[in-house]
């Protein structure tokens, strides 16, 4: 098996690095994450999407790409052969 490159010098724990975001979380006062538990529940609350055709009407045009110029000169400058 090939070196493992870790995005820490020294790898931390599962646990310690935990730690270290709800120590961030609790210093920048950011809103509690709710737990799965709460996720689930509110989840279970929510209505079922509909799968009618009608509620979601909607016409998507397709993208139009415009080239500029210079684009279209560097284009017309590049030879590429295909073998």
């Amino acid at each position: 098996m090939s070196f493992l490159r870790l995005p820490y010098d020294e790898a931390a724990t599962a646990t310690e690095m935990s730690a270290d975001c709800r120590a961030v979380e609790e210093r920048l006062h950011l809103p509690a994450r709710p737990t799965a538990a709460e996720r689930a529940a509110r989840a279970a609350r929510r209505p079922a999407p509909s799968i009618r055709y009608e509620d979601y009407p909607r016409e998507v045009a397709k993208p139009t790409i415009e080239i500029d110029e210079a684009a279209a000169r560097l284009a017309a400058a590049i030879h590429t052969y295909v073998d």
